[in-house]
């Protein structure tokens, strides 16, 4: 029998990404009265200028790679249900190989022992399973594909939940400034947005990206962090053959719905300069080089030309690992703050939204709880 609430509470999401939008989306179909608030529009944080690569490549905890699995069958779900999904979400796979001097042997192995689909490739067998890369760019060891791996347009996967959410009778506030949660004798009772306006509720739900610790700081909770500045560029419309994500020695590549490419990597975030003021800034060259990595692992090494570039803090929690749930010292407080929020978009809404609704912890979310950051007392 299907879970139910046993009542309707009224419930604020702070956050419009696509962790906020999913989990208010599903509180709203699932009965609940709505109200999500951001501090400036729908998409334009972390979710704006994500690679979105949805995957769990690599090395991790069962608990992680669990949750992130079950992420990814949530979209191919959505596929299977909603065809024209396919506009904005795609699973084309996923390559990847290692720089001269290292190896995925390792990994490959991994990956085979928890039944993730990975096949290895020689340099003159990628073309044959993925179009669109140059094989002399790969590591002679050869490459690592993924082929049940895909990616997803959050801004129009966040554009469709809100669509949905609407339809539930949710309620979107945008442009409100920096909101707060409103705490009550240990006990969260709203939100209250920069102007002052109280918006009270039964519950409240903080996925506001990177300022997650922040936020809660501010309510005198700690939470270990260790978020960058992430650079995404935005090419403009290239034909290529490319279909599937790639993830290189030297930059991230993925397609989009617009004909486009996205590229990032580790390097590029090193370079962002971070002024005393706060503010950051991204350098012509590290762009151009972006661009040229782009280039030389292309088939055809295609002249890229940059069409947007996007930077701002990407929200990484202190132990790589999501931090979900119930807050252990506010009553009626939930958040959410994870690196992964493509791969953990829709499964995140829909596990938190069942949790307030019935509140019944979920198994899947026992692990990632904020609470594991607290002290140990002696």
């Amino acid at each position: 029998m299907p879970e139910t609430p046993s009542s309707a509470p009224a419930v604020v999401v702070i956050g419009a990404g696509v962790l906020g939008v999913s989990t208010a989306t599903r509180l709203a179909q699932g009965g609940a009265r709505v109200t999500l608030v951001t501090e400036s529009t729908v998409s334009s944080g972390a979710s704006g200028r994500s690679l979105s690569w949805l995957n769990s490549a690599g090395f991790r905890s069962p608990a992680y790679h669990a949750l992130r699995v079950a992420g990814i069958d949530r979209y191919r779900t959505l596929l299977a249900r909603t065809p024209e999904a396919a506009r904005f979400l795609r699973f084309d796979g996923g390559l990847t190989w290692a720089k001269p001097g290292k190896s995925h042997l390792e990994r490959l192995a991994y990956e085979h022992g928890l039944g993730y689909d990975s096949v290895w490739l020689a340099p003159d067998e990628i073309t044959a399973w993925t179009p669109g890369v140059d094989p002399s760019s790969v590591h002679e060891e050869g490459a690592i594909f993924n082929p049940g791996e895909g990616w997803v347009d959050l801004p129009l996967l966040v554009a469709e939940l809100l669509t949905a959410f609407a339809a539930a009778g949710g309620t979107l506030v945008e442009n409100a400034g920096h909101t707060s949660v409103e705490v009550d004798g240990g006990r969260a009772v709203g939100a209250r947005t920069e102007g002052g306006d109280l918006l009270p509720a039964d519950r409240v739900v903080l996925a506001t990206g990177p300022w997650v610790p922040r936020d809660l700081a501010g309510l005198g909770i700690e939470l270990p962090e260790q978020t960058p500045i992430s650079v995404l560029v935005s090419t403009k419309p290239i034909e290529v053959e490319l279909k599937a994500v790639l993830n290189t020695p030297r930059v991230a590549i993925r397609p989009t719905p617009f004909g486009t490419l996205v590229l990032d990597s580790g390097w590029s975030e090193r370079e962002v300069v971070r002024h005393d003021d706060g503010t950051w800034e991204v350098r012509d060259e590290t762009v151009a080089q972006l661009l040229r990595e782009a280039s030389a692992v292309l088939a055809g090494n295609p002249e890229l030309e940059l069409d947007t570039v996007g930077a701002g803090p990407k929200p990484i929690p202190g132990d790589g690992e999501p931090v979900i749930g119930a807050v252990r010292d506010i009553t009626g407080l939930h958040v959410i703050f994870t690196h992964s929020g493509a791969t953990l978009g829709l499964i995140t809404g829909e596990l938190v939204a069942r949790e307030i609704l019935t509140g019944t912890p979920s198994p899947l979310l026992a692990d990632f709880n904020a609470a594991r950051f607290a002290p140990v007392p002696a």
